[in-house]
């Protein structure tokens, strides 16, 4: 489920190169519109047509990720129109590094001196990939993918003190959220039907369905494993948009995504290694 996720999730930057006319908040209204659709379908499933009760039960934390979802999903979005989706992806990738700080310095969460290795080498690795943005004046994009990872450790943050709720409905109005901002950026409504069908396939396959699977997902398997089967989201998105519209990284986003990757992944690793050895101990 996990893999699949990450496929799903992987295929946005391809689908937003091939909306030919909507404007970035045209885009983001119809793909928020249509992520919280598919979640409400889900939940009354899942609910068995009683999804009110959910969404009482959230609380304060509960609205706190939904406003950290909806502007993160408004960051990634520009974040893809702004700058390669090569850069978007690796600079995101690091967010895990970003969640254990935050863990760190808020929760008081212990992080090890290998993580800490592994967070300078990721922070090396975005440099360079910033230092192309702004030779291509592409560092706005940039700077978006960064918040994209700082609404995501907001999230992440906040859903570690609230384990017991189910944070699915809040996902939900997260979408709410960025809809409703969109209302107000947006200057019109109408789009191609080419269009809009990308944009409803933005939030219900790719968006929709990649969070639905993620989050069951994560129930089964530890959490370094999660991290480490996620990244087929990073490693296959800047393949697509490569593969089908030619759209090819700079060398400095390649070494700075091969950095960042690099630390990802071995972390995951370590932690894959760590969970089994106290499983067995």
């Amino acid at each position: 489920m996990v893999l699949c996720a990450g496929i799903c999730l992987s295929t946005g930057g391809l689908i937003v190169r091939h909306i030919e006319t909507a404007d970035g908040w045209q885009i983001m209204f119809y793909r928020a519109t249509s992520f919280v659709v598919t979640l409400l379908i889900f939940l009354a499933v899942r609910y068995r047509g009683r999804v009110v009760q959910p969404f009482k039960s959230i609380g304060v934390n509960g609205l706190l990720v939904a406003m950290f979802l909806g502007l993160g999903s408004i960051c990634y979005l520009f974040a893809i129109l702004l700058t390669t989706v090569a850069n978007a992806m690796f600079i995101i990738s690091a967010a895990p590094f970003f969640t254990a700080a935050a863990a760190w310095l808020l929760l008081g969460e212990r992080v090890r001196a290998i993580t800490w290795c592994f967070m300078a080498a990721a922070l090396a690795g975005i440099g360079l990939m910033f230092v192309d943005g702004f030779v291509t004046g592409r560092w706005l994009g940039n700077v978006l993918a960064l918040g994209v990872v700082a609404s995501f450790v907001g999230m992440l943050v906040v859903i570690r003190q609230s384990k017991a709720i189910d944070m699915v409905p809040a996902s939900c109005l997260g979408g709410v959220v960025a809809g409703i901002i969109s209302v107000f950026m947006v200057d019109t409504f109408w789009v191609s039907r080419q269009d809009l069908i990308l944009c409803v396939l933005l939030g219900s396959a790719q968006f929709g369905a990649g969070f639905i699977l993620i989050t069951m997902g994560t129930r089964l398997i530890a959490a370094a494993e999660v991290a480490l089967l996620a990244l087929t989201e990073t490693v296959l998105a800047p393949i697509w948009v490569w593969l089908v519209i030619n759209e090819i990284p700079s060398v400095l986003t390649l070494l700075g995504g091969a950095v960042v990757l690099s630390a990802v992944v071995s972390q995951a690793v370590l932690g894959i290694r760590m969970e089994r050895k106290a499983f067995t101990d």
